[in-house]
């Protein structure tokens, strides 16, 4: 077995800085509106920052890193253009993307045009059609983060789940795997579409199903922080539980909309109880670029380039020796061992042991987070 090699190394010994032509990465990101921009802003901070740590390392063989950003603003034809642009000569390679369906369009086009791609944060467990030797991922297939809320649910005694929920793939996926895992166990889920619903609505469709749980599968700030505002003010609703498995309370945007009210609402964190080293040191200077908490978002995009940097340094920036080289990748990145195999039902290569939990932020301290479920 290879031996896991350090995601940030230290400066090269003769102190010189990277020189010559720069190795390209396109950079994908939510940046704004109707994206979920802060996300994004997470996610480009961690890329960034990993940018910084390779160069002051001596870059890619003595060659600088680059990030070449693109915002996609949660947009697939956006996305799509992107990936058409910066798969000319050039960029060794794409990373990134926080919305799943802008990820699967991404996606599709780097395979078709034969460039690597690494989706740093989405989830949909269908990022291609058919298998693909083009695209890597390290975020933690839909399915099996959602399998996981759903035992929590069970485990809180959850039985009559209501969601409510927009058209989108993404949520249509969530809402099935949720059903699946309940249903042996006498789970139901009730869809309450958002397109035909009031905020005030959903309370009163609360109580007539006798929900305990609501779940959000649906857009952040609109309309989840109006849907969240109007349950807690419901007194027929004082004991219902509200959750957010997509991971909207993550977020300082959602603390500072919400304030108490968007405490306790468990959502699910791509993050292990305990960071690694590098994980506790880039925690710190995250902290500071952001000034704010690092979400998990923000660790994805530094292991992206942490990846990335392993693979580039073994291909040459030769974008088939890249696609080749994912089984080879043995990275300790900020949260744990990173290699990537082939998962059954998952047409990319998957890091198989991203970690995840179930958190919420402490109604007692809204500005801590807590660990409710591992797995």
């Amino acid at each position: 077995m290879n031996a896991y090699h350090q995601a940030s190394p230290l400066r090269a010994p003769d102190g010189r800085r990277p020189s010559g032509p720069s190795v390209r990465i396109g950079a994908l990101a939510p940046l704004t509106r109707p994206g979920w921009a802060e996300a994004g802003r997470h996610l480009l901070a961690g890329l960034e920052l990993a940018v910084r740590d390779v160069n002051d390392a001596g870059g890619i063989a003595g060659r600088p890193l680059e990030l070449v950003v693109r915002d996609t603003a949660a947009d697939p034809d956006r996305a799509a253009a992107a990936v058409d642009e910066l798969a000319r000569p050039g960029v060794a390679a794409v990373a990134g993307e926080y919305h799943s369906v802008v990820a699967r369009t991404a996606a599709a086009r780097a395979d078709a045009l034969g460039l690597p791609f690494l989706c740093s944060s989405a989830v949909l467990d269908g990022l291609t059609e058919q298998p693909t030797q083009w695209v890597a991922r390290l975020a933690p297939p839909q399915s099996r983060g959602w399998r996981l809320y759903a035992d929590f649910l069970l485990g809180e005694g959850h039985r009559r789940i209501a969601v409510a929920t927009e058209p989108s793939v993404y949520w249509a996926s969530g809402a099935r795997v949720l059903r699946d895992r309940l249903a042996p166990y006498g789970g139901t889920v009730v869809e309450l579409d958002m397109r035909a619903l009031t905020p005030t609505e959903v309370c009163d469709e609360l109580v007539d199903n006798r929900a305990t749980a609501l779940l959000l599968l649906v857009g952040h700030p609109e309309p989840a922080v109006p849907i969240a505002e109007s349950v807690r003010r419901d007194q027929r609703l004082a004991g219902l539980m509200i959750g957010a498995p997509a991971g909207q309370p993550e977020f300082a945007e959602w603390a500072a909309l919400l304030g108490e009210d968007g405490a306790g609402i468990p959502f699910l964190r791509y993050l292990p109880e305990r960071l690694t080293p590098l994980g506790a040191r880039v925690g710190t200077a995250l902290r500071e670029r952001l000034t704010a908490a690092p979400s998990f978002v923000a660790f994805e995009g530094y292991d992206t380039i942490a990846v990335l940097t392993d693979v580039l340094r073994s291909s040459g920036a030769d974008r088939t020796r890249t696609a080749e080289y994912w089984p080879g990748v043995a990275v300790e990145g900020t949260r744990g061992p990173i290699r990537f195999s082939r998962v059954p039902g998952i047409g990319v290569w998957q890091w198989d042991g991203a970690p995840i939990h179930v958190a919420d932020r402490d109604p007692a301290h809204p500005d801590r987070f807590r660990i409710l479920r591992t797995g």
